[in-house]
């Protein structure tokens, strides 16, 4: 056997092991990255950062940060692999209560309610001058979305304000979550759940704590929640660090309620370290059901230049309950 194939066949035997003797005995593990993955090429290959997709009929929509001239910009495919962009803008104006600055609309996350579909998306926030979460509707996911109320959905001005919503449901309720941009001004980042309609078009009940930063294993900042439910428990997905680095990286926690206790895993899950150095800094990440059945984790990184971060997809699969990422 060449020596590159059994050093791979080795260091897939020994993360095996790691996990199964860590199991037995109790400890909580970080997934190993089996393989090495190996992240030759974008799946979409233009600025797009803080990527999150949903899946209406055999078509995948792409939402991501502003850019190329737009609040909110959107790609479709079919496959996950090759995305076209859509030259118009989901969201073309902004709520009432934002600043008109495209430069700061950030993190959407879009999600079906049966009767339309709901866009979530952090703008500035007039009167408090915070970054803050809002709320759009559309009657199809290519939009427009429209804005929808008075101002924003959340919006803890004491705390630093909201960003980067995303959405989990279960048993006919549907959660939203988020975190307190603290790191804005000296505070402390926590990533929050709260009950929210079914349409996402108001709160119904607290927010709960879930996770906050680890400021040596984080980065001094968590944020970019993402949660799914695996083998009866709840893995929180983040991005942490400075993301216009390459210390950015996503991370995970587990939880046997959906409340928590979350339980941070003792590594990240994708660092630019991790991947070779093919991508660096990946984070923004969301994970959607591929065409073939099986998860995948869609985020963004970059190359040469941290304002250009683009979309990458990699297979990503549960080991023991913890997350592997196995490449593209």
């Amino acid at each position: 056997m060449p020596p590159h194939l059994l050093k791979r066949r080795f260091v897939r035997l020994l993360a095996l092991v790691t996990v199964t003797a860590a199991t037995a005995l109790g400890q909580a593990v970080a997934a190993p990255v089996l393989g090495a993955p190996v992240l030759d090429a974008p799946v979409f290959d233009r600025e797009f950062a803080d990527p999150d997709v949903v899946k209406v009929g055999g078509t995948y929509h792409a939402y991501a940060t502003n850019g190329d001239g737009k609040n909110v910009q959107h790609a479709t495919s079919r496959d996950l692999k090759r995305w076209q962009p859509d030259s118009g803008d989901v969201l073309p104006v902004l709520g009432g209560w934002a600043a008109p600055r495209r430069d700061l609309v950030w993190a959407p996350e879009v999600f079906g309610s049966g009767d339309g579909f709901t866009l979530y998306y952090t703008a500035h926030d007039r009167a408090s001058d915070r970054q803050c979460i809002g709320v759009a509707r559309s009657a199809s996911p290519n939009g427009p979305f429209r804005p929808v109320g008075d101002g924003p959905l959340v919006c803890p001005a004491a705390e630093g304000g909201a960003i980067d919503a995303s959405t989990y449901a279960e048993g006919g309720q549907r959660y939203l979550l988020w975190k307190n941009d603290g790191n804005c001004c000296g505070a402390d980042t926590w990533l929050r759940l709260q009950p929210v309609s079914w349409d996402g078009t108001r709160t119904t009940g607290d927010p709960v704590r879930l996770i906050r930063q680890d400021p040596t294993g984080d980065g001094g900042v968590v944020e970019a929640p993402t949660l799914v439910k695996r083998a009866g428990r709840y893995v929180l997905f983040y991005s942490a660090g400075d993301y216009s680095g390459d210390q950015y990286r996503t991370g995970y926690a587990l939880a046997p309620a959906l409340t928590g206790p979350y339980t941070k895993a003792a590594e990240p899950l994708m660092t630019t370290e991790s991947l070779s150095g093919t991508v660096r800094g990946p984070g923004g990440q969301d994970v959607v059901t591929g065409p073939d059945g099986r998860d995948r984790i869609l985020f963004h990184g970059w190359r040469d230049d941290p304002r250009r971060r683009v979309m990458y997809a990699a297979d990503l699969d549960f080991a023991n309950g913890h997350p592997v990422v196995r490449g593209a």
